[in-house]
């Protein structure tokens, strides 16, 4: 938008006669419950609020959302909501862009506006720091480089809401090309209790696989908005687990459902249907993070909190 700060889009837009028509036009489309601060400020003929603390005030009191008031929050330079449309969770941002300029780490995932994100690695050797909360799943002995698995899904059982994230996973001691044989490697009662995202990862890799993209491959040709063999959570073999996984796919990958790996990054955009589009995953490992560390590390934040500025 053209306003050089967010109080200044919101007053662009006070009193508007049509406040849905005039949003949709701004935005690209519906942003839901947004039209009801604009809504009250017309029918109610509100006062344009002159200030950061007034439209903070004005937003607690008129704003719709599903939640409380810790789902509005602003800052003198960025607001964000969290809200939910009666079917998922949804978050939506007004950042201005000095405040976007200077924080990389946090939101150049956010504003990564195409897919596949980028590839190429660094070189080994490299590192990658990132300060963000991640749950860990040992594989491997201890080591300096680790892989990071990222879902973003419509629903994760190990969340009661999409919103309601619980991190990445981290495997330290791994590179990307090591993943797959350490997951399948796995034939203990420990698996089971292993984080949702984790077993399901070792459920799509093959017995003898060596690589991780042909599972990548195999989620994008799984079904429905949380999809997960029934027995994951069994004290299974990886050879049951991955069987009763195969039975789920469908023959081939639906063709609006897009995949790319490289060495060190897989990804995959997963079709759902037309109401809910996709979910996507990402893995990735230290030498990608290092050639590319404030897309992997906003992208972990994304996976730790809805807000980006929370952790």
């Amino acid at each position: 938008m053209p306003d050089t700060t967010v109080l200044g889009w919101f007053q662009r837009g006070w009193n508007r006669d049509d406040p849905e028509a005039w949003i949709d036009s701004e935005l690209g489309g519906d942003v839901y419950g947004l039209d009801s601060i604009f809504d009250a400020a017309r029918k109610r003929n509100l006062p344009r609020p002159e200030s950061i603390d007034v439209l903070r005030e004005l937003l607690h009191e008129h704003l719709w959302v599903e939640g409380d008031d810790d789902f509005i929050r602003l800052g003198d330079h960025a607001l964000r909501v969290r809200t939910d449309d009666d079917e998922v969770d949804l978050a939506y941002y007004f950042i201005d862009d000095e405040t976007a300029a200077a924080s990389p780490e946090r939101l150049t995932f956010l504003l990564h506006d195409t897919w596949p994100l980028p590839t190429g690695a660094a070189a080994s050797g490299a590192v990658f720091s990132h300060g963000v909360p991640v749950r860990t799943v040992r594989l491997a002995p201890p080591g300096p480089e680790s892989v990071f698995s990222v879902r973003l899904c419509w629903e994760s059982p190990d969340g009661h809401r999409n919103l309601d994230l619980a991190g990445a996973l981290a495997f330290p001691g791994l590179t990307l090309p090591d993943l797959a044989a350490h997951l399948r490697g796995v034939d203990g009662p420990g698996a089971h209790r292993w984080p949702h995202d984790a077993q399901l990862l070792r459920a799509l890799v093959a017995p003898g696989e060596e690589d991780i993209a042909p599972a990548m491959e195999r989620y994008a040709r799984m079904d429905g908005y949380a999809p997960s063999p029934a027995s994951i959570d069994r004290e299974l073999t990886h050879k049951e687990i991955h069987r009763e996984t195969l039975e789920m796919l469908h023959p081939e990958r639906p063709a609006k459902s897009l995949i790319r790996w490289e060495t060190h990054i897989a990804q995959v955009a997963r079709y759902i249907d037309e109401f809910f589009g996709f979910d996507q995953w990402f893995v990735f490992d230290t030498r990608w993070a290092a050639a590319h560390p404030d897309l992997a590390r906003s992208l972990l934040r994304y996976a730790a909190s809805w807000d980006p500025y929370a952790v």
